[in-house]
Order: structure tokens, then C-alpha cells, then sequence
């Protein structure tokens, strides 16, 4: 929802004699030429892009206009005017008219029917007519991290359908993909100065059953299962993620969750009998790196590479679920303790999770960990994220800390969405469209230390999401709902109003082919035949609810009775036994 909008009267009508003026700022322009491309996506049809001003044409013109942008306005907010005869774009910054271009896609969309089939797109060669409200919109983020984090270390998903998540994320203004690289299961990303840690690192066997549904003729075992991203492939998909307003924070895992990379070059671990493979089943592992100098030069090394191939400010390092166990039975890792003046296996986190802190501000960037960091100290520039509740996220504040709230479970996408037996396997807790709708970024301790909550980002972990269409079903429209709150000023957020736009919203995904969970809209539970009472309460206004009786010796003058909140606006009964429709006798 818009922090301000104002209705107009009218209607701008979009068709095929529509213009779209371009601003002559080529990274301007292309903000343009996207909201074109989605029209053409979704409708099917084309819209005449042209460079420069609309002038005194007649003909029906939306204007994209970077001007200057009033002093410490967002970078991300614009401004868009709907009359009858003109739309106008504008902002001060190519990022703001971008979200601009993709509000006034959503306003395209918002009334469209079924997406055309193939064969119909085929036959389609002109612009069906949009009508869009006249309104006058101001709007800007409430939050400058709003983020979606991709787990492709336990299962690996393409690069294509890397930057067709990135896509999706901008269409909700989400501007942050959290890419998590590394861990027990796999090392995803190529480091030219250590081939082993994809060659190696990169493969398993899969996890649970399926390790016994392909085994290799050739050897009689199970094949490996992984993959990774070369630097082409990652440079390209940074590159995309540019153009769409998205930063990627890679995030490499240390101390902790280092088993691949321990693996594949032994020497970094601290036992002297390490991991004989990559594992394949999911959990805590005590594998970590040691605290040789050799092993902080590998990762500073790792580190050079990661930083030459994303250019964004934060570096994520991890330091979550640490086992100190391998730590704490090490003779030599007490005499590097001593020689390194730490008390204690904390602290020894802290001396580590300093260091890499150091390295990254020498090269001009920000570390960012988990909120584990805390614990040993924390460098004076990093930030936190929050995943065992918020309470990490205010001590970070309270510290001087720049924080991002991503809470377990809430913020979990691995967490089922519903009850359904046909929902897809994931964590036990469930945590529905509403939870991440409901879920406070500002909880009271935090308001005041507002200036260092960076924002809220939602989590992908994919122990349980093996597929790319499930990694797809589990992240929508929940972060369609994580993307309101993230923008929307707290004023505006209403989760009526937002079931109503729901049906525009799935409309859209499917039209982009997104394969989305639609669990929201779920069938009640069917009432058995002994039931005598059933209550359902129905999840959204655009829910059908289909009622049958039946008995198999029915008792005459036996009633059922139905209690209808008739304060709810958006109820409608239909009787399948005539074909008028009235509003019931109801009685208070």
C-alpha cells in the first residue's frame, strides 16, 4: 500500500495508441522500458517506447521524468499522477522510478482476468484496454533492507532460476537477496585459488531416500548430488540483480557450519581425523575452522574473490550455531588461545569474527553475522541479523549496532504455510500468510533505536525445499506480505484490505509463471456424517465456501442453521436451488 494516495476521477485508458515517453538518463530509461517489458508479460501485448519529452501530442502518454529530488528524500521513492489524458513517473533517483514503473504496473494489473493461454497470447497482436484510476501517489520505504535469503548450499537451485527469483523480488520492491553460499552441505561458489572447495565441496550424496532412488550402474552407489556457481555465472547474476534493484550480501559460513570446506582441504579444521565426505543429512555440526594463520589467509583469500565478484557494501560471515566442542578439546587451539591473549572459547569467537571485521572495513565494506556474534564482541561497523527472535536485534541497537530483523519462525519460509495435508514437507512450526503479515519490525524496545534498524528479511533454508518449484511455492505470497510491511508506514498496513488485493496478486505470479501457495483460499474441512456443529471461519473475503447436507435418514423437520457475520462486508450467499440471491433473515 502507497504511503499516500488520493483519488482522482476518471480513468487513464492504456491500449495499443499509448506512449511511453523514456527519459533521456540511459539507467533512467531502462526503468522505463521494464515497466513496458511487464505489460508485455502479463497483458500480452506491446507498448511504444520512445526517448525524449511527450510535448503537445494528443495521444494518450506516460511519461517517465527524473528531476531533483527534494533533500534527504529516499532514493527509492517517487511520485506518480494518473489523469484522464497523461500519467507522469517521476523521481529523483533511477531507483524510484523504477518502484514507480512497477506500482503502475500493479495498478495495470489489478482488475486484469485469466492470463492468456498460449495459443490465445498467440493470436493476441494488440494491447487489450487498462484502465487506470485517476489518483495522485506519493510513496517512499519504510525500510532500506527489505530481504528475501536464497539457501542454495543444501539444495542447489540454477542460476536461472536465481535471477527469476530476483525478478519476482522486484516486482514487490524487495531490494535484498541474501545468497547463502557455503555450509555443512555444500560449498557453492567457485574460488579460483581453491579449486577443491567446488570440485570437492560442491557434491554429496542426497539426503534421506533419495540416496537409494539413483544409484550409478557404473559403481553401484548412490550418485553425488550438488553443483555451483562459476564466476561468469555469478558475475552475470549479479549484473541482473543491478538492474533490478537487488544487492546480493553473499554469505560464507565461519567459524561454524565449515564441513565442506573442511573436506576439501582438511588442513582448515581442527581434528586430526576430519569429515571423510560432505555430509548429507541436516543438524548442527562441531566441525569448525581452526585459528592457524594459515587458515585466516584461506579465508582472507576466499573473502578477496567475494568481494571482487559482489560489489555491495555488507559481507554476511555467518557465525551462528558454533560448536565449541572441537575448540574446547584441542590442545593447540588453547596455546593459540594464549598466544592470541583469549580467555575463552567466546572470546575466540569474538578474536575471529574481529578479524574478518577488520580485513572487510580495510577493503571498504561491512561485516554482517548472525546475532551468535554478539556473544564474543562484536567489530565496531558490523551489523546484526536477528534470528532468535528480536531480542538479538535489540541488543544490537541498544549497542550501537545496525540490525536486521529475520526472527525464527516467523520469518522462516521453510515453516509450513498451512495445515493441509497437501502442504509440502518443512519445519514443524506453521506460519501463515498472516503471521508474516502481523509480524511487528518495531517492536517496543527497538522504537528508540529506529536509526539502527536497517530493515527485515525472510529466510529461505531448503533442507526440507529440494526443488526449485517448491523453493517458489514456499517463498509466495508470503513475501508479498514481508514486502508490504517492509514498505508500507505502519498507518497503512491492513490485513483486510490486503486479502482483497490478494486475488490481483496471484493473478500476476501466475501470469509470470511463479508457482505459488494459494493455501490462504483452502477448502474448509469437510463435517462428518455425525457432526452436529462446524464452525469455519473463513480466511479471506474471496474464499468459497461450498455447504452440502446430507443424511442417510434424514429426520423430518430437522434444520440446519448457518450464523453469518453479516458486519463483514464482502459476504454474498448464492442458494443452488433458485437463482436469486438475497441476504438472509438474520437475528442479533
Amino acid at each position: 500500500a502507497p504511503a499516500q494516495l488520493v483519488p482522482g476521477r476518471g480513468a487513464f485508458l492504456v491500449n495499443e495508441r499509448t506512449v511511453v515517453w523514456l527519459p533521456r538518463d540511459p539507467g533512467a530509461g531502462e526503468s522505463a522500458r521494464y515497466f513496458a517489458d511487464l505489460v508485455r508479460r502479463t497483458h500480452r501485448g506491446w507498448l511504444t517506447a520512445i526517448a525524449g519529452s511527450p510535448g503537445r501530442t494528443q495521444r494518450p502518454a506516460i511519461v517517465f521524468d527524473l528531476e531533483r529530488a527534494p533533500s534527504g528524500a529516499s532514493p527509492e521513492s517517487y511520485e506518480i499522477r494518473v489523469t484522464p489524458r497523461r500519467v507522469v513517473v517521476s523521481a529523483g533517483d533511477r531507483r524510484g522510478l523504477f518502484y514507480g514503473g512497477v506500482t503502475l504496473w500493479q495498478l495495470c494489473t489489478a482488475g486484469m482476468g485469466a492470463p492468456a493461454t498460449g495459443a490465445q497470447s498467440a493470436r493476441r497482436s494488440t494491447l487489450p484496454a487498462l484502465h487506470i484510476p485517476a489518483l495522485h501517489i506519493i510513496d517512499a520505504p519504510r525500510f532500506r533492507w527489505r530481504g528475501l535469503m536464497l539457501d542454495s548450499a543444501r539444495h542447489f537451485q540454477s542460476p536461472e532460476f536465481v535471477m527469476r527469483y530476483i525478478d519476482w523480488m522486484a516486482l514487490h520492491k524487495l531490494n535484498v537477496l541474501g545468497w547463502h553460499l557455503t555450509d555443512d552441505q555444500g560449498w557453492r561458489l567457485e574460488v579460483k585459488k581453491y579449486p577443491r572447495l567446488t570440485e570437492v565441496g560442491a557434491w554429496r550424496v542426497p539426503a534421506g531416500r533419495a540416496a537409494a532412488r539413483d544409484i550409478d550402474p557404473a559403481t553401484g552407489r548412490p550418485r553425488l548430488y550438488g553443483g555451483y556457481y562459476s564466476q561468469d555465472e555469478v558475475r552475470r547474476i549479479v549484473s541482473f540483480a543491478a538492474s533490478r534493484n537487488v544487492t546480493i550480501v553473499p554469505e560464507i559460513e565461519m567459524p561454524g557450519h565449515a564441513s565442506a570446506a573442511i573436506v576439501a582441504y582438511p588442513q582448515l579444521g581442527v581434528m586430526s581425523d576430519p569429515p571423510p565426505a560432505v555430509p548429507s543429512d541436516w543438524g548442527v555440526f562441531t566441525n569448525l575452522f581452526n585459528v592457524e594463520e594459515s587458515t585466516f589467509a584461506f579465508l582472507e583469500d576466499v573473502l578477496a574473490e567475494v568481494m571482487e565478484l559482489f560489489p555491495g557494501q555488507f559481507i554476511h560471515v555467518g557465525g551462528d550455531e558454533a560448536v565449541k566442542d572441537q575448540w574446547k578439546a584441542s590442545a593447540r587451539v588453547h596455546e593459540r588461545m594464549r598466544e592470541l591473549g583469549v580467555a575463552s572459547e567466546d572470546a575466540l569467537q569474538g578474536y575471529f569474527t574481529h578479524r574478518m571485521g577488520e580485513y572487510l572495513r580495510a577493503h571498504g565494506r561491512r561485516l554482517v553475522g548472525w546475532d551468535e556474534i554478539l556473544k564474543g564482541g562484536v567489530p565496531p561497523d558490523a551489523a546484526v541479523m536477528s534470528w532468535r527472535g528480536v531480542q538479538g536485534a535489540i541488543a544490537a541497537a541498544a549497542a550501537g549496532h545496525d540490525a536486521v530483523l529475520s526472527p525464527d519462525p516467523t520469518l522462516y519460509l521453510d515453516s509450513r504455510q498451512g495445515r493441509s495435508p497437501s502442504e509440502p514437507p518443512g519445519r514443524g512450526t506453521v506460519e501463515t500468510l498472516a503471521d508474516v503479515y502481523h509480524f511487528d519490525p518495531l517492536p517496543g524496545p527497538l522504537a528508540g533505536d529506529q536509526a539502527h534498524v536497517l530493515g527485515l528479511q525472510a529466510n529461505l533454508w531448503t533442507e526440507h525445499v529440494r526443488t526449485e518449484e517448491r523453493a517458489a511455492y514456499m517463498t509466495w505470497p508470503r513475501a508479498a506480505a514481508l514486502a508490504e510491511v517492509g514498505w508500507s508506514p505502519p498507518g497503512r498496513l491492513d490485513w483486510s484490505d490486503f486479502t482483497l488485493r490478494l486475488p490481483a496478486e496471484f493473478r500476476r505470479l501466475k501470469s509470470l509463471g511463479v508457482h505459488y501457495s494459494d493455501d490462504v483460499f483452502a477448502p474448509p474441512r469437510s463435517v462428518g456424517p455425525h457432526d452436529r456443529h462446524m464452525s469455519q471461519d473463513l480466511k479471506t473475503c474471496t474464499a468459497k465456501l461450498v455447504l452440502s447436507l446430507e443424511d442417510d435418514a434424514p429426520i423430518e423437520g430437522a434444520r440446519a442453521v448457518f450464523l453469518i457475520d453479516i458486519m463483514n462486508p464482502c459476504w454474498k450467499i448464492r442458494s443452488r436451488c433458485c437463482r436469486s440471491r438475497r441476504r438472509p433473515t438474520t437475528t442479533r
